[in-house]
Formats: structure tokens, sequence, C-alpha cells
């Protein structure tokens, strides 16, 4: 069966974002780190006798936007939308079916394994529920030296765990707890180990999908406010996914609306939050609780 065709109602947005108003430093008018463009990710449908291909879901359906460097961007949008599908194609955790992702201009959809390894470093991800993405059969420290054992395999042993006890100052927490495991962490606590693993091969660029939704909502500030303070630190940027439109006004520059696989909005952030233009943005503020 032939691929369909992409929708065309609404043309995608390739350029850069633009300035925040009021905001210090101009994050928004930096040049672009990243750069999505016509981003596609269809998955096949299967049915009948033989399980054949009988169509095609369209979880990201000619996507475009742009990430400027040391900036937040938000992605916002209901359960389903294609947020995560969208991030984790990204750091080609999945394989987009067509389009563009430009990493400082260089398009790292087509690379192959071995030349998009480079890659793997420069851009990490914090994955949602914290105890599902850390092995529990591994101490933290073992989890934080892994991914340095395969990036910089020429750093001796002490200089690694070195390193990872300034990982775990870094992000709030002990260097003696280097020995514990998983499940001996709060859910808050086990979140800054995943924020660890992903700064161990010091990236430019961290996708944060949905890093806060698991958490109680004590702990989600905490969390936000490390994450800030790690980006002002080390000069990160972030593409923040969320579907609590109240969690990404307060870290984002910039926010972008997902529905059904596609951009339907996005503006600055205080454009977002006061004037609306989109229903489906519209809907989503009416449903942030309020006071």
């Amino acid at each position: 069966m032939a691929m369909p065709d992409a929708q065309t109602d609404m043309s995608p947005a390739g350029e850069a974002v633009q300035d925040k108003p009021g905001h210090t430093g101009d994050r928004t008018s930096a040049p672009a780190l990243v750069q999505v463009k016509n981003l596609k990710v269809y998955f096949p449908v299967y049915g009948g006798l033989f399980r054949r291909v009988r169509g095609y879901m369209r979880a990201v359906d000619d996507v475009g936007f742009s990430v400027p460097e040391g900036s937040t961007v938000g992605l916002v949008g209901e359960s389903g939308s294609g947020k995560t599908t969208t991030g984790r194609s990204m750091v080609r955790l999945i394989q987009p079916t067509a389009g563009e992702i430009l990493y400082r201009g260089s398009d790292v959809v087509g690379l192959s394994k071995r030349e998009f390894f480079p890659y793997r470093k420069k851009m990490q991800m914090i994955f949602q529920d914290p105890f599902n993405s850390l092995n529990p059969r591994m101490s933290v420290e073992k989890i934080l030296t892994e991914p340095l054992g395969i990036h910089f395999p020429r750093m001796s042993a002490d200089e690694r765990h070195m390193r990872c006890a300034r990982l775990m100052e870094m992000v709030g927490l002990k260097p003696d707890q280097l020995r514990r495991y998983p499940h001996e962490f709060s859910g808050g606590q086990r979140q800054r180990i995943g924020i660890a693993r992903a700064l161990a091969v010091e990236p430019e660029f961290i996708i944060c999908d949905e890093p806060v939704s698991a958490l109680d909502v004590s702990v989600q500030a905490t969390i936000i406010n490390l994450l800030q303070d790690l980006q002002e630190e080390l000069g990160l940027t972030y593409l923040f996914i969320a579907h609590d439109l109240a969690v990404v006004e307060h870290i984002s520059d910039y926010v972008l609306v997902m529905h059904q696989g596609r951009i339907v909005e996005q503006a600055s952030s205080e454009v977002i939050y006061s004037a609306p233009q989109h229903p489906y943005t519209i809907k989503l503020l009416q449903a942030v609780p309020g006071l």
C-alpha cells in the first residue's frame, strides 16, 4: 500500500522563533540550534488474515519549528497528540518517515547509526517516568558511568567516579548515594538521577519529555527550578514537552501547541497565555485549574 500524502491544511513554520517581549538575554533571537522541517512519522496499521498494511496512523504530520540556542521551547498538547513521538524522533529513538531534523545546520535524519553516534552525546532526553527509565538492577553510579564508558572510553575509573560525584551535587543529591539503587529514592530524587544521566555526556540540547508529570505537585516546582538553574549554569537548550500549560508557562520562552499530530499554534509565551488564537489552545487554557 502506498504511503499517503500529508494533509495540507496547515503549513509548518520552520523559521526561527520571534523575540519574547521583555525577556532578558534575547534567548529567542539566538541562532537556531535545532530545526525541524516537514517532519512526518507514520505508523502502519495492519489488518486482515495476512496482517497486511491497511493504512497509516499519522502520529506526526508535517511539523516544523525551530529551537534557538540557549532557549526553552515548550511543546504542549493532550495525550496522543504526537508530542512524545516528535521528541523521540528528534533523537532518533523513532525513525522519521520523512522530513528534516537539522542540528547546527546538518540533517541527521538520513545518517546511519555510526554517523549519528557523535550527535548522541549532543542531544539527550529526560524521560517521563524515572522509575521505568532507570535500570533497577544497576546502582546509581553504574547508571551514570554507562554513558561515560560509551562516549568517553579513555576516561579512567577515578575520573568517572569524580564525574559521577559532581553530577550528583549538580542535581541536588549527595555523592555518598551513588551506591544506592533507584528503588531506594523518592520519585523526585529518581528524576534528579535521570537528569544527571542526561547531563553525564555534556549535551547541548535536552528533550524533557513530561519530566514532572509523574511527580507530586509539591515536587514539580523544585525540578523545574533545577532545570532552569542548570540551563543558566551550563548554557543548555531545552525542548520541554508537557500536557499542562500551567507548567510550561514558568519555563518556556516560546510555546508550540500540538493537536492530532500537527502544530496548530506557536507564539511567544506571553502571547499564548494572554491572547491565544486557536480554539484548541483556548480550551487547553480553560482546562488549567485556578486557585
